[in-house]
């Protein structure tokens, strides 16, 4: 596996956010071309429209797949960190961290995950910035 930093953590899957995306923009550019060409013939019409319909459903849903995947997987990781503070301190992890938060601090080392959770709540940090603070980084290769 290739080592990650923050520089070269960011996961993208060429036939998903390349060919796919792609793919469904180009149907629905040419579905709404057919659409425009058939405006004047009324046999055609209805199929047209329903093709501009489900093109455009398609992106939609190209959209939505990756939301709830990371929604889920985010879900996965406030456990899992609140999971690895409890275990590390017997306590919970501070309530005011958000979900962006946490999933920055997944990044971070056993010997800095504490300090930087306490800081990252003080101080309100932003996901960048938790990310940026890690000095030791722990690669995170199964995410979504």
């Amino acid at each position: 596996m290739q080592e990650q930093s923050y520089a070269k953590h960011a996961k993208l899957v060429p036939m998903y956010h390349g060919l796919l995306f792609g793919l469904i923009v180009l149907a629905l550019i040419g579905s709404i071309v057919n659409l425009w060409q058939s405006m004047g013939d009324h046999e055609r019409l209805y199929s047209a429209s329903l093709i501009v319909v489900l093109s455009f459903a398609m992106l939609i849903l190209f959209f939505f797949a990756r939301v709830f995947a990371m929604k889920v997987q985010d879900r996965a990781i406030r456990a899992e960190e609140s999971l690895r503070h409890f275990a590390m301190t017997g306590k919970r992890l501070d309530p005011r961290l958000t979900i962006k938060q946490i999933v920055g601090l997944r990044f971070a080392s056993d010997a800095e995950f504490v300090e930087l959770a306490r800081k990252a709540a003080e101080e309100g940090m932003s996901q960048d910035a938790i990310k940026k603070a890690v000095k030791n980084w722990r690669a995170d290769h199964d995410r979504a």
